[in-house]
């Protein structure tokens, strides 16, 4: 034999920690185990210790055969020689009370040790206990109580459910529940099936959960199964409408729009101004209208809408014109496009339709509203609209704009008109020519009020209004919110006078004219007041410079996802012609509309966007207020608004009448003043997003702080450049 072989080699250290590291980074790797391997390695884990138990089973069994033997062999006095031992030939087994047990066999010994305990087991099978045990047992039960539990069960998650579960007086043993089916569940289960919500609706899945249930019931007990399943389900059935009974005498079993108006709770009304949007100030405000037949306009009115039609009320409509109904005076707040238009409009109808007709006698008195608006365009859009609903009534409705000849209106005033649309400007002019009065106006309203402001009409309005009559000036009192008290007729034929002011915004000179000649104004708020319409999508692009700009708008136009009418807006007039000849040469019809084009222009610029012939339309912020044209699916800031405020009304010229639209903004560096507003804007649509570049860009990450001259210099140049030759708001 070859010693060499035999021979042990040293061990290598280096090479022990080398197989270690091994094997431990093998260990730490995560491997992936098919489905199938683990199923193989499990079987085989059960076999192995399977067979491990088996094993040790029958071990135990040789060992105590082995004993049971040796004990049968000791109690014959047989030694394991075959020699005789008189002494049993055992091993001292030490005292008989230090006897071990096995498998609950008594103490191993001798045999007779067996029968000595089969002894002393009573006929119920349990051990007698000696005099001195049973002592011990008292006096240890007596200073230590009694020994319930021997080995400690303390689970958190137990005493949580103890202290959640409701427990009864008698012991869960006594339950005769337990083994009953239908409580196997717990009692938020059955909540959910019996009833479906505390709102009254009905949950669909109740019925199927029961009937599953009862299915259930069915198979466990074949006997008596089916009879139980069937009473299970009359018993929901009965329940089901019970709780429904409860919840219609309640009131809360419905929707507000399945109530009749004399079912309406508190309530009911504080949901329905939660789904509109709605948000009322003041005192004595009725609650909205839920439809054009509960507004309490009389019938003929009604006829009208229908014929016009208006299917539902937008929110402005539903809030406002039940509070003017009332002869309150009224501020309303609301985006632009939401209808405030016929908000004012059949209220005022409503209000003359009780005065006196006009006659040759008082129709030199002067008419008997007035409607104020900012701008011609919006002039004529209100007069059109006003057409629409008093023509039927044998109303006479007359604007006064700048732009067209004083005689004309002049003449068509001398006919008598119960109503008369005008802007500020040319109002005034007439009224110092004395070519009107008004000496019987009983109903002002103020369109788009801010906007007034911005444009320097705030000394205009206050002419305008101080001029009206004093002898039917409502009190600034209790009694300005006291409908009863403001409906009484102050003469044979006179009224309070009703005030509405209608705006976007609520700067400090609107409040200042609110206050001045408003009383115990109610004021409603549709939304947030200066926020885009919800139903506009609007996307804000990075384009540097003129050529980038035109290059991407006409991706645009050419990506045909968009019908016209579209309208484009620039900050200054001499880019309007500019622009609109470049989309002209990118094939499709367009026409401006800007300070210095004559009214007759406009009007006709207008009439081609709405009549379907021009495309597009490229304007300044002439158009980006109060200016209706149907149907807009795109609007393009070619150059970012001047304010956030008139990003929101040019944006506002799509999305119009619950229709939706996309605004698409082209930014530039030179417009950061604006970046924070507009990231804070875009963040509260629920439509747009805000692009990354905006979010992280440095001028959006706070408010910039403006001087006295900035951002005042800005709006002032473009009133200036926009009202320069012809007037743009042309008194």
């Amino acid at each position: 034999m070859n010693t060499n072989q035999t021979r042990k080699t040293p061990l290598d250290l280096e090479e022990i920690l080398k197989k270690k590291k091994a094997a431990d980074a093998a260990a730490s790797k995560l491997r992936f185990i098919p489905k199938k391997e683990r199923e193989r390695q499990a079987a085989e884990k059960a076999k192995q210790e399977e067979e491990e138990r088996k094993r040790k089973a029958e071990e135990d069994a040789k060992k105590k055969a082995e004993l049971e033997r040796k004990w049968a062999a000791g109690a014959n006095g047989t030694a394991a020689n075959g020699t005789q031992n008189g002494a049993g030939g055992r091993i001292p087994t030490g005292p008989k009370a230090m006897h071990s047990t096995e498998n609950g066999r008594g103490p191993v010994g001798r045999g007779r040790d067996k029968q000595e305990q089969r002894k002393a087991l009573t006929k119920d099978g349990k051990e007698k206990k000696s005099a001195e045990a049973i002592e011990a047992d008292l006096l240890r039960n007596r200073y230590l109580g009694p020994e319930v539990n021997k080995q400690s069960n303390f689970s958190v998650k137990k005493k949580r459910k103890r202290a959640t579960e409701f427990k009864f007086e008698w012991d869960a043993e006594e339950d005769t529940t337990l083994d009953d089916p239908i409580y196997e569940s717990n009692s938020t289960t059955l909540k959910s099936y019996t009833f479906g919500s505390l709102s009254g609706e009905y949950n669909e899945e109740a019925e199927e959960i029961a009937r599953r249930r009862a299915r259930m019931i069915e198979e466990r007990d074949r006997e008596f199964g089916k009879q139980r399943a069937k009473e299970f389900m009359e018993d929901f059935y009965r329940a089901r409408e019970k709780a429904k009974e409860r919840a219609d005498r309640s009131g809360l079993g419905k929707h507000w729009t399945k109530k009749a108006l004399s079912e309406m709770r508190e309530r009911d009304w504080r949901i329905f101004k939660e789904d509109f949007g709605i948000a009322t100030k003041g005192g004595q405000i009725p609650n909205p209208m839920r439809s054009w037949e509960e507004s309490g306009l009389p019938r003929q009115l009604l006829n009208i809408v229908d014929r016009v039609g208006y299917k539902d009320p937008s929110p402005i409509q539903r809030a406002a014109i039940p509070i003017a109904l009332q002869a309150r005076d009224l501020i309303g707040v609301a985006v632009t496009g939401s209808g405030k238009t016929a908000a004012f409009l059949l209220p005022l109808l409503t209000y003359i339709q009780d005065l006196p007709p006009l006659t040759e006698i008082n129709k030199n008195d002067g008419a008997y509203a007035l409607i104020l608006a900012p701008t011609r365009e919006l002039v004529q859009q209100i007069e059109t609209e006003a057409h629409k609903f008093a023509d039927p009534l044998g109303f006479n409705v007359v604007s006064i704009v700048g732009g067209h000849s004083m005689e004309e209106q002049v003449q068509a005033l001398s006919h008598g008109a119960e109503i008369i649309v005008a802007t500020p400007g040319r109002l005034v002019d007439c009224i110092e020519r004395r070519l009107l009065v008004l000496s019987q106006c009983c109903y002002v309203i103020m369109d788009e009020a801010d906007r007034m402001i911005d444009l320097g009409f705030e000394e205009s309005v206050n002419k305008i209004l101080d001029a009206l009559p004093v002898s039917n000036e409502k009190p600034d009192t209790d009694d300005a919110e006291n409908a009863q008290m403001m409906q009484k007729y102050l003469g044979a034929r006179d009224r309070y006078r009703q005030t509405m002011m209608y705006t976007a915004t609520m700067p400090p000179t609107v409040e200042k004219i609110a206050r001045k000649y408003l009383r115990r104004p109610a004021i409603v708020t549709i939304g947030n007041a200066g926020e885009a319409v919800e139903t506009v999508e609007q996307r804000v692009e990075f384009v540097s410079g003129e050529d980038k700009k035109k290059k991407r708008l006409q991706e645009i136009l050419g990506a045909g996802d968009f019908a016209p009418p579209i309208i484009v807006f620039v900050n200054i007039k001499r880019n309007c012609d500019a622009v609109a000849r470049d989309v002209q040469r990118m094939g499709y019809s367009a026409v401006t509309l800007h300070g210095s084009k004559t009214q007759e222009q406009r009007e006709a610029a207008l009439a081609s966007v709405r009549n379907g012939q021009t495309q597009v339309l490229v304007a300044t912020d002439l158009a980006g207020r109060g200016i209706d044209v149907p149907d807009v699916s795109l609007v393009i800031n070619f150059n970012m608004a001047t304010s956030i405020e008139s990003y929101t009304h040019r944006i506002g010229r799509t999305g119009r009448a619950g229709k939706s639209g996309v605004a698409i903004t082209f930014l530039e560096q030179s417009d950061s003043d604006l970046f924070y507003d507009l990231k804070q804007m875009l963040s509260k649509s629920s439509i747009s997003r805000v692009p990354e570049e905006l979010r992280r860009h440095e001028a959006a990450q706070q408010k910039p702080q403006r001087g006295g001259g900035g951002g005042h210099s800005k709006r002032a140049g473009v009133a200036d450049e926009a009202s320069g030759k012809g007037g743009q708001w042309g008194a």
